[in-house]
């Protein structure tokens, strides 16, 4: 049937707004070197135009530089044009991916609330605050049980008014208050940190003997 008939084309994908603005951006480009290759073409008349006199050879030269510069503004209307176009584009391709990503963001929230919902449901608000009110008794219930592990056995009535006076003759015997000692055990000499003579041969230079004394001279003997 097909080669009677022939097959059918197939179908082309509907156009893209990316690979529109990507085509408009490539004819931008080729028309601004367009415009720079007359831009070169007008320097080099206007070079000659400044060495030549006044005559019909300037003139020819004129009309070539009108020439190129008349192509060169219709080159610059087209690439404004391609300009506004791929701007154009762009910002439609902005707005519509905007909306795709509003969109993805609501069915994100949507899939977020039914898995809360759908882990809250197991949750029984009485049944918690029943948990934190047995907890509660359980702590109350260990502090109690602290306190009568913590007892004291065995342990003989005493009267307090003994006690303090007990205390109060205790530091009349170590005598408490009293820094007198202290200030005698600061104001003891301290313990000498030279050897005997030590001081008074590094000032002479004495020799000493064998006990740290000074040594007496043969002449003295």
């Amino acid at each position: 049937m097909n080669r009677l008939f022939g097959s059918g084309k197939p179908k082309q994908p509907p156009p893209n707004l990316n690979d529109a603005v990507s085509n408009i951006d490539s004819r931008g480009e080729s028309v601004d070197k367009k415009i720079a290759r007359l831009d070169a073409e007008l320097a080099k008349y206007r070079d000659q135009m400044k060495k030549m006199r006044e005559g019909p050879s300037k003139n020819l030269v004129k009309q070539k530089a009108l020439r190129v510069l008349k192509q060169k503004r219709t080159y610059e209307q087209q690439r404004d044009q391609l300009t506004q176009q791929s701007f154009n584009l762009e910002q439609t391709n902005f707005a519509i991916q905007t909306v795709k990503d509003t969109k993805t963001t609501v069915e994100a929230m949507k899939g977020g609330v039914k898995e809360f919902k759908k882990s809250y449901k197991g949750i029984n608000l009485d049944k918690v605050e029943d948990l934190q009110d047995d907890l509660e008794d359980f702590m109350d219930q260990a502090n109690e049980i602290n306190e009568v592990m913590g007892r004291s056995y065995g342990m003989p009535d005493v009267d307090e008014s003994e006690l303090e006076a007990e205390l109060e003759a205790l530091g009349d015997d170590i005598g408490v208050g009293d820094d007198s000692y202290l200030d005698e055990a600061l104001n003891a000499p301290g313990v000498p940190s030279k050897e005997p003579g030590a001081e008074s041969a590094a000032a002479g230079d004495a020799q000493l003997d064998e006990f740290g004394l000074p040594k007496i001279p043969a002449s003295a003997k």
